[in-house]
C-alpha cells in the first residue's frame, strides 16, 4: 500500500500534445506494457487549455476538486462533480473559462488495450514531433512524410508506439456519465460510516463511491484500488492522510481508514481484467510481422 500527499508534489508541465497550458501532479501508476497499466494524478488546466472532440481505447475516472471543465454537448463539471469516461465513447472539445483542478484515474479497459504511461507518451511526442507538429491536440503531419496527414494527439503517438493503426473498441456506454454527488443522501454502511455509490461500469467491473466516515469511525476498504481524501484527516493502516492525500491498493491489500476528524473518501475500483493478459501481447506481435 502506498500512501502520498498531495502537497508533498510539484507540478510539472503536461499534455503537451494537447493545446494550452496544463500542469499535473503525479501520484500512482501501474505496469507499463500491461492490459491494467494505469496513472492517477491531480491536473490543474488554464483558461487557454483546449482539446479536440475525441474519443479514447481506455477508461476514465474524473473528480471536479475545484474550476469548471467543460465538455461540449457532454456537459460541464463543476467542483464536487464526478464523471466516468468510457473507452470508445466521444467527449469535449474540451476547455476552461479559467484554471480549474481535477482528480483523474485513466487505466486500461474491458477491451484489453491498455493504457500507456506517461513516460511512454512524452517519448512518442517527442519522436512524432520530427515527422510534424502537434496544434489543438491533433498531430499534424508534415507534407513530405508518409502516413495519415491529421491525427488525434494521443492516437497518433499510440499508433507509432505500436506500429500499427488504432482500432477504438466500441463503447459500452455512448456518452460520458457526469453525475451530481451533492444530489445523493448517504446511506449507512457500518457504525459512523455513510456511502454514496456512482457505479460499477462494464463487465470488468471498474467501480466508484464515496465514503464518509464520521470522527472516531473506521472503514476497511478493498485492493486494487485508488482512494482520494476528499476532506478530512486520519490514518490508514497506520500512516496518516490529510485532505487530497492518495492512497494506492493492490491485489490483496486490505486497507483500513480510520478518521480522527470526518471525512470523505473517494474510492476508485479498478476493473478486472484476468484472461486478458494475452490479447495485448499478440497484437503487438502481429503488427511486428
Amino acid at each position: 500500500m502506498k500512501v502520498i500527499h498531495n502537497d508533498d508534489i510539484e507540478w510539472k508541465r503536461g499534455l503537451q500534445h494537447r493545446g494550452g497550458t496544463f500542469h499535473f501532479r503525479h501520484m500512482f501508476d501501474g505496469e507499463e506494457n500491461t492490459p491494467g497499466n494505469f496513472q492517477f494524478n491531480l491536473g490543474r488546466i488554464e483558461g487557454d487549455f483546449e482539446s479536440p472532440r475525441h474519443h479514447h481505447n481506455f477508461e476514465q475516472f474524473r473528480f471536479q476538486v475545484d474550476g469548471v471543465m467543460k465538455f461540449g454537448r457532454n456537459g460541464n463539471m463543476s467542483a464536487g462533480t464526478f464523471g466516468y469516461f468510457p473507452e470508445g465513447a466521444y467527449y469535449g472539445p474540451q476547455s476552461a473559462d479559467g484554471s480549474g483542478t481535477t482528480a483523474v484515474l485513466q487505466f486500461g479497459g474491458a477491451s484489453g488495450q491498455g493504457y500507456l504511461s506517461r513516460r511512454q507518451v512524452a517519448e512518442g511526442r517527442v519522436a512524432l514531433e520530427k515527422m510534424g507538429k502537434f496544434e489543438g491536440g491533433v498531430f499534424r503531419r508534415n507534407e513530405d512524410v508518409e502516413g495519415k496527414r491529421n491525427r488525434d494527439g494521443y492516437q497518433a503517438i499510440w499508433e507509432n508506439y505500436h506500429g500499427r493503426d488504432m482500432t477504438y473498441p466500441k463503447p459500452r456506454v455512448r456518452d460520458p456519465v457526469l453525475i451530481d454527488p451533492e444530489n445523493y443522501e448517504w446511506t449507512g454502511i457500518g457504525e459512523g460510516v455513510f456511502e454514496k455509490p456512482m457505479g460499477v461500469f462494464t463487465e470488468r467491473r471498474c467501480e466508484a463511491n464515496f465514503v464518509k466516515l464520521d470522527k472516531g469511525a473506521s472503514w476497511t476498504g478493498k485492493g486494487r484500488s485508488i482512494y482520494l481524501v476528499v476532506s478530512g484527516a486520519g490514518s490508514v493502516n497506520g500512516q496518516a492522510y490529510k485532505t487530497l492525500s492518495g492512497v494506492q491498493c493492490a491485489e490483496g491489500e486490505t486497507p483500513v481508514f480510520a478518521a480522527s476528524e470526518e471525512s470523505v473518501l473517494l474510492h476508485l475500483g479498478l476493473p478486472n481484467l484476468a484472461g486478458l493478459e494475452g490479447r495485448l501481447d499478440r497484437a503487438v506481435a502481429e503488427a511486428a510481422e
